[in-house]
């Protein structure tokens, strides 16, 4: 039997006790931005019941500390509104953010008009375009290709140095140390000081609290004001100098670039950084992770690496390392039969989706070997898809390649300590052990 996260046709006591406190709560309850479903879980069963119940769920502001917004939970759906940015504007909206308070200082309201509200990812047309276009080459496939011998030194010195027959935490020696190598690379940042873009995205993407990036909002804002210091100093110095094909030189040498506002190159930064970090770090662990718990598609991963690249087009899917993306409506629009107004937001969760029935056979069982493995919804539709799926990918494709080289097995203890996170869908810690080398 093919065991599949929490949502698993074999429940444990527990789960099945989340399923049945899930189906009990009145409909019009339902959150499904609660964070507190995230790390157990339980979101699996919000959205199961939505996807049957009320494909197209408003939340009222009464169930959420969001304020009120719209799901949509059904593939369908999700693509329509995807690929529809005349009535599903992106314009200043990525994610559900939660209201201002009224305790909250200038300072740090002016640190949360800086994240990245303006940027490639939540412009419409023709800014969206221009700001896309304007950093695209650090991700074209020439580029990808020129990195990629890079990537599979880098990827290979770091399983070398893993202990063996220790349990150690595979997120931090091998997702992070991986991907923010090459987030370094992208940005040209010094490598040295690499896990402070790690850091930075962290805090952008998590809520303050005990444990976290940072425990509270004037910790919050005192990193945010650095990031924007760093990435402001860093574009000036690029605009001086001979232009390179990283993020920052892109921006700073695009014809366009005089007409970009602090704000907006500020928010471009941080979709780069995000993206670049949550995307591939996430699935790295969680095809680690997926595969450990089912035992069937591990063996026929090892016995045939030409499986490699559907299973992390699966395991992209599995995992849905981006939850949603929320778009605000133009107009009055109808969809699956309910009026969403004008204004509103809209949130397509691309979790919910990449586990419709309708759409995925056994949607929740993680299989390698799926037929048209890349149909996912993990990097969104139209206009707006990802603008790094490649360079995700191909990271993916080279650490198991690498992996598959060196470990005859890799063993997860224990269950890994979940993102306390509405939008990202990772992990803050797995413990692993490695028996032995090949």
């Amino acid at each position: 039997m093919t065991i599949t996260d929490s949502h698993d046709a074999a429940l444990t006591a527990e789960q099945a006790e989340a399923r049945e406190r899930i189906y009990a709560l009145p409909l019009e309850s339902l959150d499904p931005a609660n964070e507190a479903h995230y790390p157990s879980g339980d979101i699996h069963w919000v959205f199961e019941r939505l996807r049957a119940e009320d494909p197209v769920h408003f939340t009222a502001a009464e169930h959420s500390e969001y304020g009120h917004y719209w799901s949509l939970t059904k593939w369908d759906d999700i693509r329509a509104a995807d690929t529809n940015p005349k009535d599903f504007s992106a314009n200043g909206i990525i994610t559900l953010a939660r209201p201002v308070p009224e305790s909250m200082t200038e300072e740090e309201m002016e640190a949360q008009r800086r994240q990245g509200i303006t940027s490639l990812l939540s412009m419409d047309p023709p800014d969206h375009e221009i700001h896309r276009g304007a950093v695209s080459e650090a991700v074209a496939p020439a580029n990808l290709a020129a990195m990629e011998p890079l990537i599979r030194e880098r990827a290979g010195a770091i399983l070398d140095g893993l202990p063996i027959g220790q349990e150690f935490d595979w997120v931090d020696k091998v997702s992070i140390e991986l991907t923010a190598m090459t987030l370094a690379t992208l940005f040209d940042y010094p490598q040295e000081q690499r896990r402070k873009l790690t850091w930075w995205s962290d805090v952008i993407t998590s809520a303050p609290g005990p444990g976290r990036a940072v425990e509270n909002q004037e910790d919050r804002v005192v990193a945010m004001n650095e990031f924007f210091d760093t990435f402001n100093d860093m574009f000036t110095r690029r605009q001086s100098e001979e232009p390179r094909v990283d993020f920052l030189s892109l921006l700073a040498h695009s014809p366009h670039a005089t007409d970009f506002t602090d704000r907006e190159l500020f928010g471009d930064g941080i979709v780069l950084l995000v993206g670049g970090n949550d995307t591939t770090r996430n699935t790295i662990t969680g095809s680690v992770y997926a595969l450990s718990k089912n035992p069937t598609e591990n063996a026929k991963l090892r016995a045939n690496p030409a499986l490699i690249p559907s299973m992390v087009s699966e395991t992209i899917r599995w995992q849905t390392p981006l939850t949603h993306m929320t778009r605000r409506t133009t107009r009055d629009v109808e969809i699956n039969g309910k009026i969403i107004p004008k204004g509103d937001r809209v949130a397509m969760w691309y979790v919910s989706g990449n586990r419709d029935e309708d759409k995925i056979q056994n949607a929740a069982s993680y299989i390698i070997d799926r037929k048209n493995p890349r149909q996912h919804l993990s990097f969104g539709f139209g206009i707006h898809r990802c603008l790094g799926n490649k360079l995700a990918e191909l990271q993916l494709r080279i650490i198991w390649e690498e992996m598959l080289a060196r470990f005859p097995e890799i063993n997860v203890i224990g269950e890994p300590v979940r993102s306390h996170s509405s939008f990202i869908k990772g992990y803050e810690s797995m413990t692993v052990v490695i028996p032995r080398r090949n």
